[in-house]
């Protein structure tokens, strides 16, 4: 087999680069620091994020929510803000605790990529690399094009939102806020304007980085499961079976610790996300069927821009099932590649050493919600089904 040397990282980076630069700005990137100093911006950021979108957006919305209890069209408007924006600070929160673990995944990733390799090994890893090079260039198109609508339209007089006259009694902002003075009056208006941009723009950046940051993670490993697989196909053109067995055992161990950083990094989070998607998913259902059944009043350009954003929301939720169904695939495909090995046939003590691999490799690495729900594309499709049956008791509260 063809060995390739080393070359640095500069696929891993040109993978990644689009994702770091966005979780680089707003402090939450795991990286290691040069110095004191660059930790304490790196902090500082962070903080700056959280109480900026915590004191702008999360506050004055959950007021405006409070101030509008009982509209439902209204309550539907300020929550598809509100909960986005909440569920961003916990993403931001989580994360910035969880980096130096994170780090240490981001270090073998790292590794792995200046490790010599042949052709095939690295044609995988491209080929992952890749796949999460593509999903963060869509994600992050689509979440910022609905940004820059929500920005740019109320420049023109225009929304997407639903407008009343509680919460937007003469000047239109781009979320639904109420703040403890006035805001139609300058330079209080243009002031709050700015900080409502920043934070939607901030919440974009902290989203989507931190959901693709977990695209690049599986993705890397699954290719490295893909590559132990082949290697265990491979193992008898090696000169010394055993020492080839006890390094793929000693990678198969490296690569599930990698797991559980992931794992024990996300799985809270990914409790939180489902519940905020189902919660999401009904609402604008609701929405979507009460304009068709009932005629509610509402703009075609308004009606297309909150389907875009259930699709965005959608993509985001597949982005964590899919990668989940996908790690299972592929170690699935490392126990059925140690059980055709043909291990009955083995010298009693080559056998032992390929049964810890069957054995580990026989339960699989699920991304779970909470350490309950095994996020797959099953799993996706129950969200979704769940949430659809809740639309008809939306509609019964409305009556």
């Amino acid at each position: 087999m063809d060995i390739i040397k080393p070359n640095g990282n500069a696929d891993f980076e040109w993978a990644t680069r689009l994702n770091r630069l966005l979780l680089n700005i707003i402090g939450i990137w795991p990286n290691a620091h040069r110095n004191a100093y660059d930790k304490f911006f790196s902090n500082v950021r962070a903080a700056f994020t959280v109480i900026v979108i915590l004191f702008v957006g999360t506050i004055p919305g959950i007021h405006s929510l409070v101030r509008t209890w009982g509209d439902l069209m209204a309550m539907i408007d300020n929550l598809q803000f509100t909960l986005p924006i909440t569920m961003t600070i916990i993403k931001l929160i989580d994360i910035w605790w969880k980096k130096t673990d994170l780090l240490m995944a981001i270090n073998m990733i790292a590794e792995d990529w200046i490790k010599d390799k042949t052709s095939k090994e690295r044609c995988i890893m491209i080929k992952q690399a890749q796949n999460a090079r593509i999903i963060t260039i869509v994600c992050c198109s689509f979440m910022f094009l609905g940004s820059t609508l929500a920005i740019i339209l109320p420049c023109f007089g225009m929304t997407v939102r639903y407008i009343t006259n509680v919460t937007d009694p003469v000047k239109i902002l781009p979320l639904q806020a109420h703040y403890i003075y006035d805001k139609n009056q300058s330079p209080y208006f243009e002031i709050i304007f700015a900080a409502q941009s920043l934070v939607i723009l901030m919440c974009a950046a902290s989203y989507t980085g931190v959901d693709n940051l977990l695209g690049l993670l599986i993705f890397h490993l699954c290719g490295q499961l893909e590559i132990l697989k082949e290697k265990l196909i491979n193992v008898k053109l090696f000169k010394n079976y055993n020492e080839s067995i006890a390094l793929i055992v000693e990678e198969h161990i490296r690569l599930i610790k990698c797991f559980r950083i992931i794992e024990s990094t996300y799985t809270l989070l990914l409790l939180g996300l489902l519940m905020y998607f189902g919660i999401i998913f009904c609402l604008y259902g609701f929405l979507t069927l009460a304009i068709l059944t009932e005629g509610k009043g509402m703009s075609m350009f308004r009606f297309i821009y909150l389907v875009s954003i259930v699709l965005n929301v959608s993509t985001h939720m597949c982005l964590f099932c899919a990668v989940g169904e996908i790690l299972v695939t592929k170690c699935e495909a490392l126990y059925q590649a140690a059980y055709e090995h043909k291990w009955y046939t083995l010298e009693p003590a080559k056998a032992k050493n390929l049964l810890l691999i069957m054995i580990r490799a026989n339960k699989s690495l699920y991304i779970t919600a909470g350490k309950m729900f095994p996020m797959t594309m099953s799993m996706f499709c129950n969200v979704i089904k769940t949430s659809a049956g809740y639309v008809s008791i939306l509609f019964a509260m409305q009556k």
